[in-house]
């Protein structure tokens, strides 16, 4: 169910190359990252949904076999580490089940974690 070799150049047109069932919890990704990060650009990264502002990715997502990928970059992951404890990660990303409800709200807390990540980063 990966990404694979297929190329397209939204996230609409991501979404559209899964399942009905994948495709309501890709879109509740999106959305809470929408609703976090307003103002982020919508992009294609590395085959994976995105959002950036000020060019830089806040997070990446992806559908997978048996997971939902979300990637905020291991500072993303190591700051919300105690409430993560419970699903599987690696030092950038997260995966969680399909077979569970997605986290929402920790999704859109990070997500702002890491727009605050961006903006403090700034420069002039």
């Amino acid at each position: 169910m990966a990404p694979g070799k297929q190329q397209f150049k939204t996230i609409d047109e991501y979404i559209r190359m899964f399942p009905d069932n994948v495709r309501v919890l890709l879109e509740q990704v999106r959305l809470a990252a929408r609703r976090a990060a307003p103002e982020a650009v919508e992009t294609i990264s590395y085959r994976m949904p995105a959002f950036k502002l000020n060019g830089k990715v806040i997070v990446y997502f992806a559908a997978w076999e048996k997971h939902i990928g979300f990637y905020p970059t291991p500072s993303g992951t190591k700051a919300f580490d105690r409430e993560l404890s419970h699903y599987k990660r690696a030092k950038g990303s997260i995966q969680f089940p399909m077979n569970e409800p997605l986290p929402l709200d920790l999704i859109g807390r990070i997500v702002r974690f890491r727009v605050s990540e961006i903006i403090g980063k700034r420069t002039g």
